[in-house]
């Protein structure tokens, strides 16, 4: 059975006893996988399979997701999805409510985190988009993503009204209705 790339980067690790990974390392697991599957792999990919294994990771661009103290992990981890328009949805809504609950507690920290999230998700939505390898219809839907995070980091409070009435326009219905 073929290896794969998560057990190229954990067995690497492994192997040269990496305490601390940092740009060298990630450059140098990007230059072993592409040696041993002829293929590349994205940087961000390297360092979110290496922070999910427990590793002391520091590496950061645009795409990893960054490090959050607790107790704001536990209740976040897992809350950015956009896989879709519904799942972009349940996201948001749940992330606002955070937000709300954080801002309600003056817990500026955590407040900093739901945005960082959202940032997050825009970046990467907005990057989907823009990308010409992904189906039209999919890109569509990712630039419609990025808009819903970018109207929420700019209006939080009228975020929620907005959306509501941006589902109901007749340019959305027909850009993604069935």
């Amino acid at each position: 059975m073929p290896e794969t790339k998560k057990q190229i980067i954990l067995e690497y690790c492994r192997a040269k006893a990496l305490e601390r990974i940092g740009r060298k390392e990630i450059r140098a697991l990007e230059n072993e996988l592409r040696a041993r599957l002829g293929a590349k792999t994205s940087p961000s990919y390297i360092a979110g399979v290496l922070r999910a294994a427990g590793k002391n990771v520091e590496y950061y661009d645009r795409f990893t997701d960054p490090p959050i103290k607790e107790p704001y992990a536990s209740r976040l981890r897992d809350l950015l999805e956009f896989h879709d328009l519904a799942s972009a949805e349940a996201s948001l809504r749940k992330l606002d409510e955070i937000y709300r609950e954080y801002r309600d507690a003056a817990d500026r920290a955590g407040m900093r985190w739901v945005r960082t999230l959202l940032q997050k998700g825009k970046l990467r939505a907005s990057s989907l988009a823009a990308n010409p390898r992904v189906n039209p219809q999919k890109r569509a839907e990712k630039a419609e993503i990025a808009t819903w995070f970018r109207i929420w980091l700019e209006t939080p409070d009228l975020f929620r009204d907005w959306l509501d009435l941006r589902k109901a326009s007749e340019e959305f219905r027909r850009l993604f209705s069935p």
